[in-house]
């Protein structure tokens, strides 16, 4: 009797003539070879594909998330047809329509010793490239799961799963400048991403999950691949100009499930400037050279992500570079400082070209003419030791539909009183409506009145990704007690 072609379904599911694939017409002949290969595969959704020779063929098995680093983790590992032992060594681009179709490459290979092999039970130790230790694969239901069993390398973290944003000063430039690194100010949203096994998960400065909002940012996972960081960085969007806009960015911000059009029409980018932990070692303490220089390593550079230069010394120059690209202004970083999460320090100081505020809207007043029935301006307050301190109106900055937008948030939180600790100019009072004070927004302007109200202030757009009680003033009133000015 005929012994069975292992590789009669690997065969059926391939043509030859349509895929770079080894597909022999012979069944496999028996070996005694003990490699093993891990392949990275972007099909329709990013895996990695763990094969071990055995008998003649390559018995594999699809791991949507690699092989997991902590033993207290399991990984799926779904168990597919065997493949031939050609198949090792392969590398290029399945075509699209075909089975498995998508870039293929070598993300790990080498040999194994087998300390138990059963339809159920499948324990390796893996001599690799990368991925050392013993392995046990193991069948539950219809799946398999795959464990390490090696205990974590000393120092081994797992990826953590929230560092709030280390937050800048506002100031001027450093004296001590040779000590600092200077970064432009990118005018976005501040963004840090978990990425693991290609996956990512992008959080804002109030810790929101904003994944959905930028599904470019799941390009940038897949780039990475197996491997694990946390990376600190802002999204930006740009004008018709190609110039960083906050009003672009507006377009996203508010948008959970972006559709295709939208998409198109306007992409966003994610700047990455710092990386907080790397493979399993966390990296707070490693002063921000160091950090900056791991960052820099990783190549993070792609159709919707960068990581953009920085500038040791030269902070004078980096003023006139971020001037010169119409940018908010730059952030300088000292070479030796620790990342502080969710710390406010003078390590990191932003020195701004234009001067912008973050606001919270406590009331409006309706428009006339073309923009009866709804917004003609809107009254601004920022949190102070006794309440909402009235700080000004804004009726500049806004188009036709965000005036609209802004309307429609308004009217669905409207209350009868007054929700501002200080009293309102009586122009500024009249025929206003009072609203929950619970959008916050940014305002472009000139500078502070001898009242300390916001002069010829511009608006800039909501800030989703900030909370009333993250907001506090950028600069002292001239004629008040200086109140915190770090933002």
């Amino acid at each position: 009797m005929a012994e069975k072609d292992r590789l009669a379904r690997y065969r059926a599911m391939r043509s030859a003539d349509r895929t770079p694939e080894p597909v022999p017409d012979d069944a496999p002949a028996p070996s005694v070879g003990t490699r093993f290969v891990i392949q990275e595969h972007h099909a329709r959704s990013l895996h990695w594909d763990f094969r071990l020779e055995r008998d003649g063929v390559l018995v594999s098995w699809a791991i949507p998330k690699g092989l997991p680093p902590d033993p207290k983790q399991n990984h799926l590992a779904v168990h597919t047809e065997d493949h031939p032992l050609d198949y090792a060594s392969f590398e290029g681009a399945i075509p699209a329509g075909e089975y498995g179709g998508g870039n293929v490459t070598v993300w790990d290979h080498g040999t194994y010793d087998l300390e138990k092999w059963t339809e159920r039970e499948v324990k390796v130790v893996l001599h690799g490239t990368r991925s050392n230790g013993r392995y046990v694969l193991f069948k539950t239901g219809k799946d398999w799961m795959i464990h390490r069993m090696d205990p974590v390398p000393e120092g081994w973290q797992p990826l953590p799963e929230l560092v709030p944003p280390m937050l800048a000063t506002l100031g001027a430039l450093p004296g001590d400048d040779a000590e600092w690194a200077y970064e432009m100010k990118w005018d976005g949203v501040r963004l840090v991403l978990y990425i693991s096994g290609g996956r990512v998960k992008a959080l804002t400065r109030n810790h929101r999950d904003v994944t959905s909002n930028y599904p470019e940012l799941h390009q940038l996972a897949a780039s990475v691949g197996i491997r694990q960081m946390v990376v600190d960085g802002e999204v930006v969007a740009t004008d018709a100009n190609g110039r960083i806009s906050f009003g672009a960015l507006q377009n996203r911000m508010h948008v959970s499930r972006p559709t295709k059009k939208l998409l198109a029409d306007s992409p966003v980018t994610f700047l990455a400037f710092d990386l907080l932990h790397l493979d399993g070692e966390p990296l707070l303490e490693r002063p921000y050279a160091e950090r900056r220089a791991l960052l820099t390593e990783q190549g993070l550079k792609g159709a919707h992500w960068s990581t953009p230069p920085h500038f040791a010394g030269g902070g004078a120059d980096a003023v006139a570079t971020s001037r010169a690209q119409g940018l908010e202004g730059i952030v300088a970083k000292r070479l030796t400082s620790k990342y502080l999460p969710g710390k406010r320090t003078r390590d990191w100081v932003k020195v701004k070209n234009i001067r912008t505020q973050e606001v919270v809207v406590g009331g409006w007043r309706p428009g006339a003419g073309r923009r009866e029935g709804r917004v003609g301006s809107l009254l601004l307050g920022i949190p102070g030791p006794d309440g909402l301190e009235y700080v000004g109106h804004v009726g500049t900055g806004f188009t036709d539909a965000v005036l609209d937008d802004l309307t429609r948030r308004l009217l669905r939180t409207e209350r009868k009183t007054s929700p501002f600790a200080n009293p309102l100019p009586r122009p500024h009072a009249k025929d206003a409506r009072w609203v929950t004070p619970n959008l916050v927004g940014e305002v472009a302007f000139g500078e502070w009145t001898g009242e300390g109200l916001l002069r010829h202030p511009a608006w800039r757009g909501l800030r989703s990704d900030k909370k009333p009680g993250d907001v506090r003033l950028e600069g002292a009133f001239p004629e008040r007690d200086q109140r915190g000015v770090d933002q």
